[in-house]
């Protein structure tokens, strides 16, 4: 995949160079100096919800909101494995509040967890809800926005939460459907 993008790169560097020699070093310039403020904004945001997540964790109440969505949460994956559950149920909350990378580890050992209960319905659910992922605050576009001089970046939290929660719900409910079928 690297060297797919790394010849598209190349590709529009010598056409860019070749149609406009003087324009060419100033865009980039521009480009990097955008790509590195776009990063550095992107990493103060989720420095600050990953701190969010360890301030919660050490406090216990991460441990005390995966306890009162066990119930829940068990009869959604169809486990109850606590363990599994506690994973899982995290790694909805870090995807509800729309951080892409800090759900990933726990995604992937409530997952294991899962196929090594022989639970594939639960992995599968999981999986799907990682990807319809309903986002009650989408960070990561906030941010964006808001480095891109959005004057409401936040605009985006009623239509996101539309479209998700209906993304959300379609998915589980095939997931569920798929699984009352073929037994998985």
């Amino acid at each position: 995949m690297n060297a797919i993008f790394a010849v598209i790169f190349l590709a529009a560097a010598v056409i860019f160079f070749i149609h406009d020699p003087a324009g060419f070093l100033p865009a980039m310039l521009t480009g990097g100096e955008r790509a590195a403020t776009l990063t550095l904004t992107l990493l103060a945001s989720y420095c600050v919800w990953l701190g969010f997540f360890k301030v919660m964790e050490k406090s216990g109440l991460s441990a005390m909101i995966s306890q009162r969505l066990y119930p829940l949460s068990g009869r959604l994956f169809r486990s109850d494995d606590k363990a599994a559950l506690s994973a899982a149920c995290q790694n909805i909350a870090a995807n509800l509040l729309g951080l892409p990378g800090a759900p990933t580890p726990l995604g992937v050992e409530a997952t294991k967890k899962f196929l090594a209960a022989k639970n594939g319905y639960a992995a599968n659910m999981l999986f799907v809800l990682n990807a319809t992922s309903l986002q009650l605050l989408p960070t990561t576009v906030i941010a964006l926005r808001t480095a891109a001089g959005s004057a409401n970046a936040a605009d985006i939290v009623l239509p996101t939460l539309i479209a998700t929660l209906c993304s959300t719900l379609l998915g589980a409910g095939l997931v569920a459907l798929a699984g009352k079928r073929c037994h998985i």
